[in-house]
């Protein structure tokens, strides 16, 4: 029997501090109106002392389980998108996985930074086809304790966040990833970059701590380069799938900035209309986005059988993808 991979589930959250771009033009000495004009933002979400990443994976997480309203018995792998975790050493899925109480599941972390919802989804797809058991995919950022207050490009973007989706088997060929494309570019390495904290510069006393916070080296690459990679990726992913951009019911991008997915919309030829935004209330919270804006979309118009969604996404690294997804 050909097994598909159906979302049974979505979930969210976001911490409890929200911040208005009010406060963060304030402290950078930018005028009122500056930060919306340029990246759609309004507002966004910063952890507070308390939060953990692992904390809000988990209540996303157990969001979509709910909504999924299986044994979280059956639940074989859990996957978490991140580029915050815990700590560098254990990974945060084996954590997030007790705390959703899921004892049968295997747990691991994927650091794909703003696409990493994208690719965790097409593991995890292939998982359920394969194994006939459900998954969970996770993605969750703490982008607050990452970025320099001193440096606008990051400060005005990112935000913190969590969205998941569980996966089921199903016999129905409509459902799943119908079309995927996958892109990477290693010239533009140092494009989006945390210069130290790893292993080739690794902490040190003679480290500046501001060497171990986000930088945008130049957001004019940036916008390039993410537009002619989403673009590439979503025009291929249709054709994987046998479709065209008039067939997406909806279009849900990263939303690293409006004027980038608009771009990339404007490019493909997909209405204004079909495009899922929630970057003017949550901001950018990388790999988080997709999976938080899926989740919100539902909970304001459920998606309806038959469905057609393309995602897509590029990040640091350059890594980025797109898939056609059947709901």
């Amino acid at each position: 029997m050909n097994r598909t991979a159906r979302i049974i589930g979505f979930g969210h959250h976001v911490p409890a501090r929200k911040v208005d771009n009010v406060e963060i033009e304030a402290s950078l000495g930018l005028e009122a109106g500056w930060i919306e004009g340029r990246t759609g933002i309004r507002s966004r979400f910063w952890a507070e002392p308390g939060d953990t990443l692992s904390g809000l994976a988990a209540k996303a997480g157990n969001m979509a389980l709910q909504a999924a309203g299986i044994d979280r018995k059956e639940i074989g792998l859990l996957l978490l998108a991140t580029s915050t975790p815990d700590h560098l050493l254990p990974p945060s899925a084996p954590l997030v996985a007790h705390k959703l109480g899921l004892e049968e599941a295997g747990g691991v972390d994927l650091a794909g930074a703003c696409a990493g919802f994208i690719y965790a989804m097409t593991f995890a797809d292939g998982f359920v086809r394969l194994h006939n058991k459900p998954a969970i995919v996770i993605a969750a950022n703490i982008l607050s304790r990452r970025i320099n207050p001193a440096e606008r490009a990051s400060t005005v973007l990112f935000a913190d966040a969590a969205g998941a989706v569980v996966l089921t088997p199903s016999s129905d060929t409509g459902h799943g990833i119908l079309g995927a494309s996958f892109a990477s570019d290693g010239s533009a390495y140092g494009l989006i970059h945390i210069p130290a904290g790893g292993s080739s510069r690794p902490f040190a006393q003679e480290i500046d701590i501001a060497e171990t916070h986000m930088t945008i080296a130049n957001g004019r690459d940036v916008f390039a380069k993410a537009v002619e990679m989403m673009c590439g990726c979503s025009i291929e992913a249709l054709e994987a799938a046998g479709l065209a951009a008039r067939d997406v019911a909806r279009f849900v991008p990263h939303q690293a900035n409006a004027r980038i997915f608009n771009a990339v919309g404007k490019s493909l030829g997909i209405a204004d209309e079909r495009v899922v935004k929630t970057i003017a209330e949550y901001g950018n919270s990388s790999a988080a986005t997709i999976p938080l804006s899926l989740s919100v979309a539902y909970a304001t118009e459920p998606f309806q059988h038959g469905e057609k969604l393309l995602l897509t996404a590029a990040g640091a690294g350059l890594t980025g993808g797109a898939l056609v997804v059947g709901v």
